[in-house]
């Protein structure tokens, strides 16, 4: 099968990048408006992109044409906190991913329990094996000439990893750190499954 993606629909481009690239990591994204009400969203199309400065990139599609809370609350305010997903969280997490009107946070719609962060002034979420405090370095709408999403570059200025995901030298145990990630459709993975490969 061959797809030419200039004759597919967006829906349909959407279906098959999302049924092909997998799994996806998921950014699950606290941050709070300017008035102070807190907000919690995952998003699947997220990933590292640099180490100098560490740069997580967020991709925030807009609602009816118009920023989501998550990219609204990060260009007022500059901060966010990204989490990570356990498998102990997967339901949690896909609860946040509800529609709610905007000013309602998901921490209390969904009862997900949070704690203050030390560098910025975004809540993160209790139990998460990993979370990135990160300021905001530049958000770009794309593409430029009618957009449909907003990229959030997030340099991280502090983690937070749970010691129960370590080994016994400090390192991540892949093995206990247990994420989520995301397929296509409704579908989810685990990190369970793995294998290992010297690089020649």
């Amino acid at each position: 099968m061959q797809l030419d993606f200039s004759t597919l629909a967006p829906q349909d481009a959407y279906r098959w990048l999302t049924s092909t690239v997998t799994p996806r990591p998921i950014a699950w994204v606290s941050t709070c408006s300017s008035g102070g009400v807190s907000n919690l969203a995952p998003f699947s199309f997220f990933q590292v992109i640099s180490s100098e400065p560490p740069t997580l990139l967020i991709n925030v599609g807009l609602k009816n044409g118009q920023p989501k809370d998550t990219a609204r609350n990060a260009q007022e305010t500059g901060e966010l906190v990204v989490q990570l997903v356990s498998a102990e969280q997967a339901e949690a997490m896909n609860a946040s991913a509800a529609a709610l009107a905007h000013g309602l946070s998901e921490f209390e719609h969904c009862g997900i329990a949070s704690e203050p962060s030390r560098l910025v002034a975004v809540p993160r979420v209790i139990g998460a094996p990993v979370a990135f405090e990160c300021r905001v370095a530049q958000i770009l709408p794309y593409p430029a000439q009618s957009p449909n999403c907003q990229l959030i570059f997030a340099e991280v200025l502090m983690a937070h990893i749970d010691d129960a995901v370590l080994d016994k030298r400090g390192r991540v145990d892949a093995a206990r750190l247990d994420l989520v990630g995301r397929l296509g459709g409704a579908a989810y993975s685990y990190t369970r499954e793995r294998f290992e490969m010297q690089r020649p």
